[in-house]
């Protein structure tokens, strides 16, 4: 039995965090781990870049060591002999360290970033890939606009907190622990006060740090809505142009934007205090140091020199703070993006290769349904119930029905693109389930209704079908698809910029196209599914007789709503809500006065 719809439920409003296949279990380790093992490929350039954040920190350190050598012992009271040339040649030796610190960085901050750059091209593959594995359930709850960000937005920010990480902590942490050595040297109580800070410090840090990272996340989220909604309105231009509806459109994406500016307003208003709060932190240090450092002057305890030293050793303990400061906000930033990139990973496909798993060889083309039940979803209406079907190799086997009767469902089902709930699909007796999908949908060919072209050249979209095909190949499948003429009176001919999803094209035209593709492939299962609906009756009668010219010694299932089409399949399915009706050739079930009857009358009195 049949209820309802036949098609997947609509992605229109779907629930952005709605990611319900099954978790993955490759990932099921440390997140820890996966986050490492893309430095695993550069860890030559890792190491570089590490090693030149030392000399970056030892530079760093070793100029106000320097400063106060030259105030304390070459400007002591008295004189040092020969002090001048001392304090030249140690002149000299602080601009080479300032040469060695300006050379190192332009290493870390160019390889560095190329660094960053090649880890967020690995993973942008792997998503990627990942996202050609998953199955059209999967798509059908998602929103392509979300799934978009997940692979431009949030690689780009993970890809800075990659680069920028590694040397942030490593040079911030050197020259902490440096400066506080070098301070502790000097005067161990101004030390001990400077270090009072760090503890408030770290917990104001701590507190917005977290905000942070709540509004970012949802500031990705947002901005993956905003992607969603100008890919829909701007895949549907003529839909809006036609109906007048620009302004709704406005108002639609305008109140998705309005939601990106407030979640972004919360993440600016938790930075800002984040940034105002260290900067304050850093200033109270200062303050400190000067006040206590000058009444440690005043008391003998301490000398104008080591003070000195002091103020700029806490000017170099600014830049560790800032290091820290941006580590913390790329962190947030980053681990939100790698938070959603890892999430996805953790999909995989509600159709996996089962174990054991076969390629499938000499295909003959027998299709069998038995007993197959089919839905959707779990808490969604059975589309298909019971359905037995024998296809013998070779027969060329057409549904039809009343729209929602499951007809494109069954032809869905024999490729996998959706798994039956219960029962078995076999080919040439073979569970479909027991073949690899890859190897299943190599020798099947699917022209739809709704006929999709990649922007490109007519060639391009023509070698789809078969991508080492020659131009001879393609013309000849052209021709048989009746589509050589219109493209020959293109501009360029075979080399024409076809547009977007073949904007540039007419629906017949786009539909020959497709057709031409599966010329090319010349799989031994075809499937059809209203595939001539776009065409005029003469185009339609020239391209019917190429599809039997393609279906001899071939397994053809066809899906046509106007019955003239199918009236030399070898047998009619009939569908209707409650099943397979009856079977049988056109002759037959029109003089059966059925459902086919009923049908083929309603449409000749048209």
């Amino acid at each position: 039995m049949r209820t309802q719809d036949s098609g997947p439920p609509a992605r229109v409003g779907a629930d952005k965090t709605s990611l319900t296949e099954r978790p993955a279990t490759r990932f099921a380790g440390s997140r820890a781990r996966k986050f490492l093992s893309y430095y695993k490929p550069y860890r030559g350039l890792l190491l570089a870049d590490l090693f030149s954040a030392i000399l970056i920190s030892a530079a760093a350190l070793l100029l106000p060591v320097s400063a106060n050598f030259i105030t304390k012992n070459l400007l002591a009271k008295g004189g040092v002999p020969g002090a001048l040339d001392k304090i030249y040649a140690l002149g000299a030796a602080m601009l080479a360290l300032v040469a060695v610190q300006a050379v190192c960085t332009l290493f870390v901050d160019y390889q560095g970033h190329v660094m960053g750059a090649k880890m967020e091209r690995d993973m942008r593959r792997e998503l990627f890939e990942h996202y050609q594995k998953l199955s059209f359930s999967f798509y059908d709850r998602q929103r392509t606009g979300q799934l978009m960000a997940r692979i431009t937005n949030d690689l780009f920010s993970l890809a800075e907190l990659y680069h920028h990480g590694p040397e942030d902590l490593a040079i911030a942490a050197l020259e902490l622990i440096g400066v506080l050595v070098i301070l502790a040297h000097i005067d161990r109580t101004l030390t001990l006060i400077v270090l009072c800070f760090l503890p408030a410090m770290f917990l104001f840090a701590l507190h917005f740090s977290r905000r942070m990272i709540v509004a970012l996340r949802l500031s990705k989220d947002r901005i993956g809505d905003i992607n969603a909604r100008v890919e829909d309105s701007l895949a549907g231009i003529r839909v809006v142009k036609s109906f007048t509806n620009e302004a709704f459109e406005s108002a639609r994406f305008n109140h998705e934007n309005d939601r990106f500016l407030a979640s972004r307003s919360e993440g600016y208003r938790s930075e800002a205090w984040f940034s105002g709060g260290m900067a304050a932190f850093t200033q109270l240090i200062t303050i400190a140091v000067i006040v206590f450092g000058a009444a440690g002057i005043a008391r003998a305890a301490l000398d104008l020199a080591d003070l000195l030293t002091f103020l700029i050793c806490v000017a170099v303990l600014v830049d560790p703070i800032r290091r820290l400061v941006n580590f913390a906000r790329l962190y947030q930033e980053g681990i939100t993006g790698f938070d959603r990139f890892f999430e996805m990973l953790q999909m995989e496909p509600d159709m996996p290769d089962q174990a054991g798993a076969a390629d499938l060889n000499h295909v003959r083309g027998d299709i069998t349904f038995r007993n197959v039940n089919f839905r959707y979803a779990d808490d969604s209406p059975f589309v298909l119930k019971n359905i037995s079907l024998e296809i013998r190799a070779g027969e060329f086997v057409a549904l039809v029905g009343a729209s929602g009767v499951g007809k494109t469902t069954i032809c869905s089902l024999i490729p996998r693109f959706y798994d039956a709930t219960a029962g078995d699909i076999l080919i040439d007796g073979t569970n479909v389930r027991d073949i690899r999908p890859q190897s299943l949908r190599q020798h099947i060919g699917i022209v739809q209704q709704d006929v999709y072209l990649f922007a490109g050249t007519v060639a391009q979209n023509l070698r789809y079908g078969k991508p080492d095909a020659s131009l001879d190949e393609i013309i000849e499948a052209a021709k048989l698809a009746h589509a050589h003429d219109f493209i020959t009176a293109l501009p360029d001919g075979y080399d024409t910029e076809i547009g977007e999803r073949g904007v540039k094209l007419s629906g017949g035209q786009k539909q020959r196209l497709s057709i031409a593709r599966v010329f090319l492939k010349n799989p031994p299962i075809l499937i059809f599914d209203e595939a001539t609906s776009a065409l005029d009756n003469e185009s339609e009668r020239s391209v019917q007789d190429s599809l039997h010219r393609l279906a001899r010694n071939r397994t053809m299932l066809v899906i046509a709503h106007r019955l003239s089409t199918v009236r030399n399949a070898s047998r009619i399915v009939v569908l209707t809500d409650d099943g397979i009706a009856e079977e049988g050739t056109h002759n037959d079930l029109v003089s059966s006065g059925g459902a086919y009857a009923r049908l083929y009358n309603t449409q000749a009195s048209i």
